[in-house]
C-alpha cells in the first residue's frame, strides 16, 4: 500500500509541469495564505528591529558627546532639558531623563541618580525585548499553522479514499502532496523567525551592557563637577 502511494506521488511529480513558488503557495489553501501573510507581517518586523536594534538608533555618539559635556560642566538642568526634549528622544536619553529628574528631586544625589539610572535601564531594556516577542510568536506558531494544514489535507485524503472508487492510489497520492505544503511553508517561516528572535535578543543584551557602560562614564563626569564645585 505505501510503496503504491510512494510510487503514485512520484509518477504525479514527473507528469505534472514543474511546480512554481505560487502554485506551490495556492495547493496550501487557507492555512498556507495564513502564513505567507505572516511572513509578510514578519519580514516588516526584521526591517523594523534592524532599524532599531542598533548602536547609532539607541546610543547615537552625538547625544553621548553633547551629554558629556553638559555633564562634565555640571550643567544637570541643561542635560535635563536636551534629554526631555522630543527631538532627542533614544534609549540613552529616556535613561538619563529619568535619572536626571530624581537627582534633582532627591536629597541623596548621587545614590539617588544611580538606583534611578539603573530602574530605568532595566526598564527600557524590557520594551525592547517586549518588542520581539511578535517575532518569537510568528516563529512558534508558524509551524503548528502548517501541521494543521497537513492534518486538514490529510482529512480530505482519506475521505477520497472512502469516496473514490476507482484511481484511490493516485487521488490520494495528490491529496497527500497538498498536505505536506503548509508543514514546508510553516517550517521555512519558523526557521529564519526563531533564528533572528534569538539574534535581536542577543543584540539587545550587547546593546544595554554597552549603553550601561557609557551611562557610568557620563555618572562619573557629573560627580567630578561636583566634587570640583
Amino acid at each position: 500500500m505505501v510503496q503504491h502511494i510512494i510510487y503514485s506521488v512520484m509518477s504525479q511529480a514527473t507528469a505534472e509541469k514543474p511546480a512554481t513558488w505560487f502554485t506551490t503557495i495556492v495547493k496550501g489553501g487557507p492555512v498556507g495564505f495564513i502564513i505567507i501573510a505572516l511572513s509578510l507581517v514578519a519580514l516588516a518586523l526584521v526591517v523594523m528591529h534592524i532599524l532599531q536594534i542598533r548602536r547609532t538608533s539607541l546610543l547615537p555618539e552625538e547625544q553621548l558627546l553633547v551629554i558629556e559635556e553638559m555633564l562634565s560642566s555640571g550643567h544637570v538642568e541643561d542635560a535635563l532639558s536636551y534629554c526631555v526634549d522630543p527631538e532627542n528622544d533614544s534609549y540613552l536619553t529616556r535613561i538619563l531623563a529619568s535619572g536626571l529628574l530624581r537627582y534633582q528631586r532627591s536629597a541623596f544625589g548621587p545614590f539617588e541618580l544611580k538606583n534611578a539610572l539603573e530602574e530605568a535601564g532595566e526598564e527600557q531594556t524590557s520594551r525592547l525585548f517586549r518588542s520581539t516577542d511578535a517575532l518569537g510568536l510568528i516563529g512558534t506558531i508558524a509551524p503548528l499553522l502548517g501541521l494543521l494544514g497537513t492534518v486538514l489535507g490529510m482529512v480530505g485524503a482519506f475521505e477520497t479514499i472512502g469516496q473514490t472508487a476507482s484511481n484511490t492510489h493516485s487521488a490520494l497520492a495528490v491529496n497527500i502532496s497538498e498536505a505536506l505544503v503548509t508543514t514546508m511553508l510553516g517550517l521555512v517561516l519558523a526557521i529564519p523567525c526563531v533564528t533572528l528572535f534569538s539574534f535581536f535578543r542577543n543584540r539587545i543584551e550587547g546593546l544595554s551592557a554597552e549603553a550601561a557602560g557609557e551611562i557610568e562614564h557620563l555618572v562619573l563626569h557629573l560627580e567630578e563637577a561636583q566634587g570640583n564645585g
